[in-house]
């Protein structure tokens, strides 16, 4: 009976459980970017200066105030100005209330394109969709890296599940870009980002998981292009290829409903879309359930046929 026994938790030593083997791989890919100080503070500073710079020196809002209609340099607004709207009396405005009106409907023309009355916050909340890009592209090099290191042949020498290993690199980056995201928030609120009413812990949550499912889908498109690779130009190469057009073929930075119409076609796939317009309607914007449900469920879809793909990539070309 004892033998029996003792059989068994040799067997059990030697076949590590999933999971075990998960938070085992993915804990030596978080120890590797926290012991790296300089890594990380390049992580923090790279959002606050996009935030710093182009966001608060992009004004756009500023293009429909009062102060801009000028040609060179501020045109006086006369004490009285008389308006006629047709079919109706003559109405007197003074040179207050007229840059008033212009102000408002600056306002107003703001928040019809941007959903917001700054360009600030819809900028802030879109550094997080590219923060998520940026921080999901090094999974594909670090599997090069760790095949080029030997580190990746003595991992599949072992009983780890090799699903495990591929999705090690994907919890990692979605940790990473779920801290990040937080950091940017925090920086985003410090310089002005105004939250919607409806903001509560709760929409951070879905703001957590919306990153979790690009993450994924996002990391294991990387992977599928560099798991084969022993050169680190290869991924290299596909990151510059690919990061302009999912950054700007998105709303990360401008509406898509004003974009051509054949952009507006690209961004309607493109899943940078989906997950800045989804933590947008969590953050800043009022709650659209509708908007919100499509949002997660193409996410959720991405996320789901690429995991599959990984899975089946693992099972394929990670061999001893």
């Amino acid at each position: 009976m004892n033998v029996s026994v003792n059989s068994q938790n040799v067997v059990n030593e030697c076949k590590p459980s999933f999971l075990r083997g998960l938070w085992a791989l993915t804990r030596r890919e978080l120890k590797k970017w926290l012991n790296d100080p300089v890594m990380l503070a390049m992580f923090v500073l790279q959002p606050l200066i996009w935030m710093g710079l182009l966001g608060k020196s992009m004004n756009i809002s500023a293009l429909f105030s009062a102060n801009n209609i000028n040609m060179h340099g501020p045109i006086p607004i006369p004490g009285n100005v008389i308006l006629y709207p047709p079919g109706l009396s003559s109405v007197i405005l003074d040179g207050t209330a007229l840059s008033q009106m212009l102000n408002n409907l600056g306002l107003k023309i703001m928040e019809n394109t941007f959903g917001v009355t700054d360009y600030f916050s819809f900028m802030a909340v879109g550094m997080i969709s590219m923060i998520v890009m940026t921080t999901t592209m090094f999974v594909g090099m670090s599997i090069v890296w760790d095949r080029r290191l030997g580190f990746l042949d003595k991992v599949i020498s072992t009983p780890v599940s090799r699903v495990a290993i591929i999705f090690s690199k994907i919890l990692n980056a979605a940790l990473r870009a779920i801290f990040q995201a937080t950091v940017i928030l925090v920086l985003a609120y410090l310089l002005g980002l105004k939250l919607s009413p409806t903001f509560t812990l709760l929409n951070l949550l879905g703001v957590y998981a919306a990153i979790l499912l690009l993450s994924i889908g996002l990391s294991s498109v990387f992977i599928a292009f560099s798991i084969r690779s022993t050169r680190m130009e290869r991924p290299m190469q596909f990151i510059s290829l690919i990061t302009m057009p999912l950054m700007f073929a998105s709303n990360t930075f401008f509406p898509t409903n004003l974009m051509p119409d054949w952009l507006q076609v690209i961004a309607s796939v493109n899943p940078l879309t989906y997950l800045t317009d989804a933590i947008r309607r969590l953050t800043i914007m009022p709650m659209d359930i509708p908007t919100l449900v499509l949002d997660f469920t193409y996410l959720g879809a991405f996320a789901v046929v690429l995991a599959i793909v990984g899975i089946f990539l693992s099972w394929k070309y990670l061999t001893k």
